[in-house]
């Protein structure tokens, strides 16, 4: 089924026949240079980090005994959903749906959210091959659901940890230029756009703004409301 989403997605990216015929080349060579880079690197990843996980581990259960880490139901390549992982930066009892009072955070989850520790947690799913290291952002299913045929092009690729969109404002940006930065990545999908990726990753971690990282479920509501509105009238 997502095989055959993937073939969709595929036929509504604007390209000649000729480029198109290059970029699925291109697509399945570099697919499995990439899964052999993701492997590696996510190996190194857990095995030299493990001290600093069980450390985070340790934390984040003796600050309030709850799990260690945060599992979500995310959409990736061709629409397949998976479970994400994120160490657990919110308290135990905060709930995602109430727009009516802040996301509530431990001390602990509030310095590893800020710093973007809490990421570190997705070598698992790239070790398990449901992420890459680079590539667009898994968002939860509702965007997904809510996206037109040109939008869901961006779940061509695997999702990553981070990508153009991350690099390039993260939260600071809107949806829809998210959308278009992941569009992007997926037409010049190689390893010379995956090492400019990585290059604009350090320079936007080095220029570090947490309220572009915090966005918050008041930010995703946001974002869904304009993605909705915008849609309904090609839907």
């Amino acid at each position: 089924m997502a095989q055959v989403e993937g073939v969709s997605l595929i036929d509504s990216v604007i390209f000649s026949p000729k480029k198109k015929s290059l970029w699925l080349l291109n697509f399945g060579f570099y697919s499995v240079l990439k899964r052999i880079f993701d492997l590696v690197f996510s190996t190194l990843g857990l095995v030299l980090l493990s001290p600093l996980f069980l450390i985070l581990a340790i934390l984040i259960k003796r600050e309030d005994g709850g799990d260690v880490f945060f599992k979500q139901t995310r959409t990736g390549q061709f629409g397949k959903e998976f479970k994400m992982y994120k160490f657990r930066s919110m308290a135990m009892n905060n709930d995602v749906h109430d727009l009516k009072s802040e996301d509530k955070y431990t001390k602990v989850g509030k310095f590893i959210r800020n710093t973007s520790i809490d990421e570190l947690a997705q070598l698992i799913n790239v070790f398990k091959g449901d992420m890459s290291l680079i590539g667009p952002r898994p968002w939860i299913t509702d965007y997904y659901e809510n996206m037109i045929k040109t939008q869901r092009v961006r779940t061509l690729v695997k999702p990553g940890i981070t990508g153009l969109a991350q690099a390039n404002g993260r939260n600071g940006i809107t949806i829809f230029e998210k959308i278009g930065y992941d569009v992007e990545y997926v037409k010049k999908f190689s390893f010379v756009t995956d090492i400019r990726v990585i290059g604009e990753t350090v320079r936007a971690v080095l220029r570090h703004d947490s309220e572009e990282v915090n966005a918050g479920k008041a930010g995703i509501h946001d974002e869904l409301a304009e993605l909705k509105a915008d849609n309904k009238r090609y839907i």
